[in-house]
């Protein structure tokens, strides 16, 4: 009996790994869409503050996301999307605190660290979430 429950322990930890490490299935839009639930999109514009820049995400040969503070700013670069992996690491290069339009993003393989291409930025698109209606 005792030789029986660690073998069945580990038959159950098998089984249970690839639900752990399922890749998620849906479209790169439909994981856009599900990240901006909730939100509205305001006026593009063609800068954001780098410096007030909490975190980025890639979103798979669609777009950078960038958090400053609660708001979501979408990028859905103007070329080289294409090559945009979730998995990529962004290298931003710019003269001032700024990042624009005109400006472009190298990309890098998280485990090479080796150039895997760039993308040329569009404009930025506020997200900010929907304030509940006074009743």
């Amino acid at each position: 009996m005792r030789t029986l429950i660690p073998a069945i322990l580990a038959a159950a930890a098998t089984l249970a790994a690839p639900a752990a490490f399922a890749k998620d299935t849906r479209t790169p839009e439909q994981q856009l869409e599900k990240l901006l639930e909730g939100r509205v999109a305001g006026t593009p514009q063609d800068c954001i503050n780098l410096a007030a820049t909490n975190s980025s995400q890639v979103i798979d040969k669609t777009a950078i996301v960038y958090r400053v503070g609660n708001t979501l700013w979408v990028n859905r670069p103007r070329g080289g999307a294409d090559q945009l992996g979730d998995d990529d690491i962004l290298v931003t290069k710019t003269t001032s605190s700024r990042l624009c339009s005109i400006d472009t993003v190298e990309l890098r393989d998280r485990t090479s660290h080796m150039y895997s291409g760039f993308v040329s930025l569009g404009e930025f698109v506020p997200y900010r979430k929907v304030k509940a209606a006074a009743q």
